[in-house]
């Protein structure tokens, strides 16, 4: 049964915490504003796109996602994208953010941009070596994130993790792009249903860590038996 979420903090367990009835420990890990300072997605399609075609981008992507309610564009946004019609305002804004930026373009361009995302990262260090400890202790390390498949492998190439959850781009036959999120938004209410599920499928596990920022986080990290609520890191 999941406890109350803990009072944000960054601090590590201080030792280590014998898994339940011997099944193995789970750690999971929100990466922006968590494992690191910042949000990935931005200076990912700044390396896709170019820094002045994203800005363009950016303002027509937010006025389409504020529009999406409006009189007479319901059947219209439904007809086009039936997924459209049921996104909150951030992943509807989002999702034509990734349609005007990805579309068309080549998974090999896309790959070269995520190699660049190494130069980016600024590690929250307090983060960083708690993860370090929770493998040193022998705990499965699932980092479970809204930043995209396309480029987190590369960014946590030297980091002890398991598997990764995240928001996973579709490519079509011609190996293109095609802008389009394959299972959606790995954000909130749908990170929880998704880890839910990765933890019954590979599961059972002892003690659960959780790490992430809030509000976004909480609705997985009540699925943890211990929660921290990390600062977002800037």
């Amino acid at each position: 049964m999941s406890q109350p979420i803990a009072r944000p903090t960054v601090e590590a367990p201080a030792g280590a915490v014998p898994p339940a009835e011997g099944l193995p420990g789970l750690a999971v890990f929100d990466f922006d504003g968590t494992l690191v300072r910042g949000d990935s997605l931005l200076p990912f399609l700044a390396r896709v796109a170019g820094g002045e075609t994203l800005r363009r981008h950016l303002a027509r992507s937010a006025a389409g996602a504020a529009s999406r309610r409006l009189p007479g564009r319901a059947a219209l946004v439904k007809g086009g994208h039936p997924a459209d019609a049921d996104d909150d305002f951030r992943t509807a804004f989002k999702r034509r953010l990734l349609r005007r930026c990805l579309a068309g373009v080549p998974l090999a361009r896309a790959q070269a941009a995520a190699a660049d995302m190494a130069a980016w990262v600024r590690w929250n260090t307090p983060l960083r070596d708690t993860l370090l400890r929770h493998a040193d202790q022998g705990h499965r390390v699932l980092v479970a994130t809204g930043a995209l498949t396309l480029y987190m492998p590369t960014l946590l190439a030297d980091l002890p993790v398991h598997d990764l959850l995240g928001t996973e781009m579709a490519v079509g036959d011609d190996g293109l792009l095609t802008g389009e999120m394959v299972a959606g938004n790995c954000v909130r209410a749908e990170k929880a249903r998704r880890l839910a599920l990765w933890m019954r499928e590979t599961g059972p596990y002892g003690r659960r860590w959780g790490y992430g920022n809030q509000p976004s986080d909480l609705p997985f990290l009540a699925l943890m038996d211990e929660a921290t609520v990390v600062p977002t890191a800037h």
